[in-house]
């Protein structure tokens, strides 16, 4: 553990939410930020996040709509309504602070055992442990345990070593060191099939590299086949340059959010553009398609495979704004609640 610690202290990245002392606000919404998110594209949206909303207080007292556009380029839109939540849940109940108690934190929305463990160790030095898939790789390899990190006995196995290895630390510092050492260390040397054991701190005490399973260990997880999903999709602009768009469905994939104006179908694309204006229900007067064949490009999400047929087309005239579908201008675009797809298919329309 002293070994860990060590490396970690010198090795650790400086990442703008490891503060010394830890602040737990920007730490809760790096850890939101962070599930399944590289490092890299969280960096990019942190620090505007916390310019708008510098304090849980003010996140509990934006709107969705606020939130959802600067979380937009992250992905995982759930996670920002969770957060979101999260705040609201914390300001109400806790006086606008977040909870330093384990049940307290896990009772707040989107608060896990990972992330509740990550708070109240990291930020408040309590003894408890975490499991992510980088300590669980980092934990199966020390011990050359077998099977795939994701698997349901894996994880289990997991979280009581992590619980034993933590109760061995010192409270305090020590345990965020640890604790974050351990994440630390799966993300930056003991990497999915390629680790850099000759820059390990535990090398000598890896079972996996000692029997030179360190390559094999954990096992791939089994991956299901994505789902297909059709996206057909009619940019229009007007005569002044706006941009007619949309709001999605309040669930579902990218719910409540921004787009193009589209028809969702599964199986297959529509057969034509005038099947989806017909179903899109836009007037034909003063509209002058500039395609007649659809432009078609694909997106993947985690689960899916959004398939989408793009159609360009302007106006002459304007159709009336309602609940669901408003003109924009192009440099509104980064301030509304978009997924990328649909902000690159209408930015490069």
């Amino acid at each position: 553990m002293r070994l860990l610690s060590g490396w970690f202290s010198k090795a650790a990245r400086p990442l703008p939410w490891r503060t010394d002392p830890r602040d737990p606000y920007p730490s809760l919404v790096s850890e939101f930020m962070l599930q399944q998110t590289q490092v890299s594209r969280v960096l990019e949206k942190f620090g505007p996040f916390l310019k708008q909303f510098g304090s849980l207080r003010a996140l509990a007292g934006a709107s969705e709509a606020e939130v959802l556009a600067a979380w937009s380029g992250l992905g995982y839109y759930r996670r920002a309504r969770l957060l979101h939540a999260c705040a609201k849940a914390a300001a109400r109940q806790h006086g606008g602070r977040i909870p330093r108690d384990i049940e307290e934190l896990r009772e707040l929305p989107g608060v896990g055992r990972y992330t509740a463990g990550a708070i109240a160790s990291i930020v408040f030095g309590d003894k408890h442990p975490i499991v992510d898939g980088n300590v669980c790789r980092v934990l199966q390899r020390l011990e050359a345990r077998e099977g795939h990190a994701g698997g349901k006995d894996v994880v289990g196995w997991a979280w009581k070593r992590a619980e034993v290895l933590v109760g061995l630390t010192a409270r305090g510092k020590e345990v965020a060191a640890f604790n974050e050492g351990l994440m630390e260390l799966g993300a930056t040397v003991c990497l999915p099939g390629t680790p850099r054991c000759d820059e390990c701190p535990l090398a000598i005490e890896c079972e996996a590299r000692r029997v030179g399973a360190q390559r094999r260990i954990p096992a791939p997880k089994p991956r299901s086949p994505r789902r297909r999903v059709f996206h057909n999709c009619l940019i229009v602009r007007s005569e002044t340059g706006e941009l007619l768009i949309e709001k999605r469905p309040g669930k579902g994939l990218w719910a409540s959010m921004w787009q193009a104006p589209t028809i969702e179908t599964d199986g297959a694309a529509l057969d034509s553009v005038g099947e989806l204006l017909r179903e899109l229900r836009l007037p034909l007067k003063g509209l002058k398609l500039e395609n007649e064949k659809p432009e078609n490009s694909v997106f993947h999400t985690t689960h899916r495979a959004v398939h989408f047929s793009v159609w360009k087309a302007r106006m002459t005239g304007r159709i009336g704004a309602g609940r669901t579908r408003r003109w924009a201008k192009p440099a509104e675009l980064d301030s509304l609640a978009l997924a990328n797809a649909h902000r690159r298919l209408l930015l490069d329309s």
